[in-house]
């Protein structure tokens, strides 16, 4: 038996046990005729101590050889400390060592295993299993364990199915790029591993199975950024004989009782507001409602001066920031540099403050007299007290640009509180958007999305302003769930097909198969699919994922602990009939 209990279990009420424990040497302090060890595993660390009264001279001198990270197995008795560590839940107690193993030595490691290390992301990358041993993302795998067991017993509890789909699927034109796997035994021929199991839950539902989920890996070759990895992990549903309502309250429930059993925390209504109005009040459609700032639009009121780039702008559209008339010029240029940075894009900031007196003094006070900086400051909601800020230009630039000015400001004054949750349903998208680049519409949501039935007629004359049954759940301005009712008959996806500029041929090549489905009695189904990453980075208080990923890849899509990608050798090539150029 290598313990009898582990590392972080042992109290008080344990004194005078005869105990056994195996773990990694944490810490080392050595005092010459007395040398305390602290031993850690995954429960948490208990401290032993080595003493030449206590202790033979043999077993001192064996704890003299330890280093950090070993890996040990000790005998002993529980005894009380002297010097008590409430910080500490093993505090209390030390274990005197009768015998110690040494199961496997270490070399140094390369950054301290403590919860504050001196290692840099790209090492602890690299030795991402040493990374582990650390508390904090050690905490977060366990607590995506927490989560994911939650979303299986919610689930399982409503009568959904928990059914496995496959990974070696067929390659689809739409969406991102797909990573593609050839085929040995089918020479020229591809696999692709599957962005998501859209059409496999579909044919569930004609199928018969009603209630499906799946906490499935996905992937996608797209590029990365902090909350994104090119593969990642979906809870993947689907209902049958459902409406978009059925779908939203099933889903409000999940996301009740996750918040609930894992935060403590009770959620009231869940707001509901159209693509439309999230884009022109929030610049975006993901908003966090956490907060306040919302865009005041001030065409009307700013367009009948002579300020040339308010009256040549399609927009002018401003927030008012609280408190923000105490900013300093110096503070209110630094803003107008972060705006006009090539990420944000913006060629400048007007910017407005509101005096405690009632007046208003401006950047364009040239321009616009007392009463059109009031009226403003009445459509942005600002009060006295508070800076205006004012961008101008292209409606979906500007709108992009305030979005992100108002998140940074919100960021700086403290507003996104993660132990705040604000979640948001986002419904009424667009069908179809317009690309610039192929010059067609191309799926907002994918090719299967079915069209609000009043705007069916509008595919053939306005398809820019047909609207999706679709629907995106937000949390804390970030997309965590997004789907839609599915169109369930071939006639209307073949109508979908065509608008998105496929030949009959080409559908029937890459979408046979569903089309062929649809014949044999597909009931109305739609479903939805949940990020489960960035679901349980936000919950865990972080907008990030890779510490809630036991093995991430790094911002370039690379494994740098494993090296992948990697080379394959010249036999392998041969053998899947794949020739590089050199």
């Amino acid at each position: 038996m290598y313990r009898s209990h582990s590392c972080g279990e042992l109290r008080a009420t344990d004194i005078n046990k005869e105990v056994t424990l195996s773990g990694w040497v944490q810490r080392i302090k050595d005092l010459g005729s007395l040398n305390w060890v602290v031993i850690r595993d995954r429960y948490g660390i208990t401290q032993l101590v080595f003493d030449e009264e206590r202790s033979s001279k043999e077993l001192l001198e064996s704890s003299k050889k330890l280093g950090r990270e070993f890996v040990i197995q000790i005998k002993g008795a529980v005894i009380e400390r002297e010097s008590k560590n409430p910080n500490m839940p093993t505090g209390d107690i030390e274990i005197l060592v009768s015998e110690l193993t040494i199961l496997n030595e270490s070399e140094t490691p390369p950054f301290t295993i403590e919860d504050q290390t001196d290692g840099g992301e790209d090492i602890r990358m690299k030795y991402r299993y040493l990374d582990i041993r650390r508390n904090p993302v050690k905490n977060s795998l366990m607590f995506r364990h927490q989560v994911g067991m939650q979303v299986r017993n919610y689930l399982s509890k409503e009568g959904f199915v928990e059914v496995e789909t496959p990974y070696l699927i067929k390659s689809t034109p739409e969406g991102a790029r797909d990573f593609v796997v050839p085929s040995r035994m089918n020479e020229g021929q591809f696999y692709a591993l599957p962005q998501s199991p859209q059409t496999f839950k579909q044919l569930l539902m004609i199928g018969g199975m009603d209630k499906y989920f799946q906490i499935v890996k996905c992937f996608r070759d797209e590029d990365l950024r902090a909350d994104r990895q090119p593969e990642f992990t979906q809870i993947d549903c689907e209902m049958a004989f459902v409406e978009q309502e059925d779908i939203l309250n099933i889903f409000e429930g999940l996301t009740r009782h996750l918040i609930s059993e894992i935060k403590g925390i009770s959620i009231g209504n869940f707001p509901r507001m159209t693509y439309n109005e999230a884009m022109q009040t929030y610049g975006n459609d993901k908003p966090d409602i956490r907060f306040g700032m919302k865009f005041g639009e001030l065409n009307e009121s700013a367009q009948h001066k002579e300020f040339k780039v308010f009256n040549d702008a399609e927009l002018v559209v401003g927030i008012a920031v609280p408190d923000g008339a105490s900013y300093t010029r110096k503070e209110i240029d630094k803003l107008i540099d972060w705006v006009r940075r090539p990420q944000v894009g913006a060629l400048g900031m007007v910017y407005v403050k509101c005096n405690e007196d009632g007046t208003y003094k401006s950047s364009v006070d040239k321009f616009y007299d007392q009463d059109d900086l009031a009226k403003w400051a009445e459509i942005t909601g600002a009060k006295a007290g508070d800076l205006i800020c004012v961008l101008s230009g292209q409606t979906n630039k500007v709108r992009a640009q305030l979005s992100a000015l108002r998140m940074e400001l919100a960021e700086r004054l403290g507003l996104r509180n993660p132990e705040e949750f604000a979640p948001l349903w986002v419904v009424d998208f667009p069908l179809l958007e317009w690309d610039e680049e192929t010059e067609r519409y191309h799926a907002m949501h994918h090719p299967f999305t079915s069209p609000k039935p009043e705007d069916i007629q509008l595919l053939d004359t306005k398809p820019g302003e047909v609207r999706a049954n679709a629907y995106d759940l937000v949390l804390n301005g970030n997309e965590i769930g997004g789907g839609s009712i599915r169109i369930h008959d071939k006639e209307t996806q073949a109508l979908m097909f065509d608008h998105l500029g496929f030949t009959q041929e080409e559908a029937k090549a890459q979408f046979g198969f569903l089309m062929d489905a649809f014949q044999y009695g597909a009931p109305p189904h739609g479903g939805i699919a949940f990020g489960f990453d960035r679901l349980v980075a936000i919950l865990g208080g972080q907008e990030t994922i890779r510490d809630f990923i036991a093995f991430p890849k790094n911002n370039s899509g690379r494994d740098i602990m494993i090296d992948a990608p990697s080379n394959i050798d010249d036999t392998q090539l041969k053998e899947l009939n794949i020739k590089l150029d050199v």
